[in-house]
């Protein structure tokens, strides 16, 4: 069994499924609204009560997830927690009371894993589809065929957040969604050309907003089916005339889902408006889903993180020969160099020792800055957020002065992984294949480091590398003895 744990901005999901063969098949689905999006306070950080109610909903979570392998399991955070000024500190917090790392995704990568969730609900085609999902801080566009998500996009429309700054009271007035409407198109017109309906044959919309409004135009007799252009006006209609989401009467509405109708609303007829979609169809899937055939395929050795750095490879034009020396070295001396080798640590080494050069087209001097900053902001399909930052830290430490990275020093896995991955450019500094010495390293505060004395009287050059190495280290207040 696979589980993902969806922390969203409007509600947090726990979704169980059971594999078979390479279908995932749905157990156990909870769901708690907790509106995270309105739970930031003026500076943009969680509030404490907001902080209460997603940890007590993560160890309701947790204790379903008892006996689940790591392996088996991914939690993932979406708009809010990427906002969040305070998010870091409180994911920590979070991640020991679910019982599992939470990984902060960024817009792109959300949008990947809607279309890829979406993708195995849908009937097989390749025909190319548009899929919307709006969520409670983002929106997410994307336009796909098959299962290969083609273009994709996120922006900063929320039905939480929408409301929240268009609708706070729940006053449904003419104003309000004229304003409302008119910030949504604003900002989906910046992508419309990329996904106007030029691209795309057939348009669907997940998420809860979706399905909603589908319900509520279809049991009021407001559409035949979908969400149309002229059944949105209807709605809009019935809205204004109610004046407020408490006299709202409109079968299909659930209690849960009327104080963000209005900011929903309002993406949705902005996003059909300015991508002339005559007839969206809701569908299920979406970003849980997606998860969890994500988390299948890492299972089964068809990791999306390894497409992305083969790609990053060709598109930076990386000496791959090289890149796979220092790689495989890199590898060899974690697992001497940590208290305890962890696989997805190990699979950080080897990924940033391939693309520690991914900074070179910009310059060969600084390489090592400017990879870190293309790994730490560029889109990676299947990456979160943290692992994007500590690539970039990996990278950045790989060579130079260790005062850049000092505070990464404190963290035994993260010490290991520097000195793995320093050490192993450093012995292949001549860039072309070497014989390489039997090296031997012991792990603690104090570490050592073991070189054959007769390989490094024939490489003067790398011993003199190596003592410089041990000075730096020293210097950093981590001294190793070179034996």
């Amino acid at each position: 069994m696979l589980a993902v744990v969806d922390m969203g901005s409007n509600s947090f999901r726990l979704e169980v499924g059971r594999v078979e063969g390479d279908q995932i098949y749905r157990l156990d689905t909870v769901r708690e609204t907790l509106r995270m999006g309105a739970g930031l306070d003026e500076k943009g950080n969680l509030t404490p009560q907001a902080q209460r109610d997603a940890l007590a909903c993560l160890a309701r979570f947790g204790e379903r997830l008892r006996g689940f392998a790591p392996a088996n399991v991914r939690a993932v955070a979406t708009n809010t927690f990427r906002v969040a000024r305070n998010s870091g500190k409180f994911l920590r917090r979070a991640g020991e009371v679910l019982g599992f790392p939470i990984d902060v995704i960024a817009g792109h990568e959300e949008a990947r894993l809607i279309y890829i969730g979406v993708a195995h609900v849908l009937p097989p085609g390749d025909a190319p589809r548009l899929v919307v999902d709006i969520g409670g801080g983002s929106t997410e566009f994307i336009v796909g065929r098959g299962m290969a998500p083609e273009r994709l996009e996120s922006l900063k429309l929320g039905c939480v957040t929408m409301s929240a700054r268009f609708f706070p009271d729940g006053t449904l007035s003419k104003q309000a969604f004229e304003a409302a409407e008119t910030h949504a198109q604003v900002e989906v017109e910046a992508i419309a050309r990329e996904f106007s309906r030029r691209h795309w044959k057939e348009a669907y919309a997940s998420s809860g907003t979706a399905l909603a409004l589908a319900d509520i135009l279809e049991q009021n007799g407001l559409s035949v089916a979908g969400i149309t252009p002229d059944g949105l006006a209807k709605l809009r209609r019935r809205m204004i005339d109610a004046g407020h989401v408490k006299r709202l009467r409109l079968a299909g509405l659930k209690a849960e889902r009327a104080p963000v109708l209005g900011g929903g609303f309002a993406v949705m007829a902005a996003a059909i408006r300015e991508l002339d979609v005559p007839r969206i169809n809701p569908v299920g899937g979406a970003l849980r889903l997606g998860v969890l055939y994500d988390l299948l395929g890492r299972r089964e050795h068809r990791d999306s993180r390894e497409a992305t750095v083969a790609a990053f490879v060709e598109r930076y034009h990386i000496d791959r020969p090289h890149g796979e020396r220092v790689a495989a070295l890199a590898r060899e001396l974690y697992r001497k160099a940590a208290p305890r080798p962890d696989p997805d640590a190990e699979r950080h080494v080897v990924w940033s020792a391939l693309l520690h050069e991914v900074g070179y087209p910009v310059s060969h001097i600084g390489f090592h800055k400017h990879g870190a900053y293309i790994l730490g902001n560029a889109d990676m399909p299947g990456f979160s957020r943290q692992e994007q930052q500590w690539m970039a830290l990996l990278v950045l430490g790989c060579r130079g002065g260790l005062d850049k990275v000092e505070g990464a020093l404190a963290d035994a896995s993260l010490r290991a992984q520097l000195l793995a991955l320093r050490l192993a450019v450093l012995f292949h500094h001549a860039r072309q294949p070497i014989d390489t010495p039997r090296i031997g390293i012991r792990p603690g505060r104090a570490f050592g480091v073991e070189v054959s004395a007769r390989w490094l009287r024939a490489h003067p050059l790398s011993a003199h590398l190596l003592a410089k190495e041990r000075d730096e280290w020293r210097k950093a207040g981590w001294p190793w003895r070179l034996a």
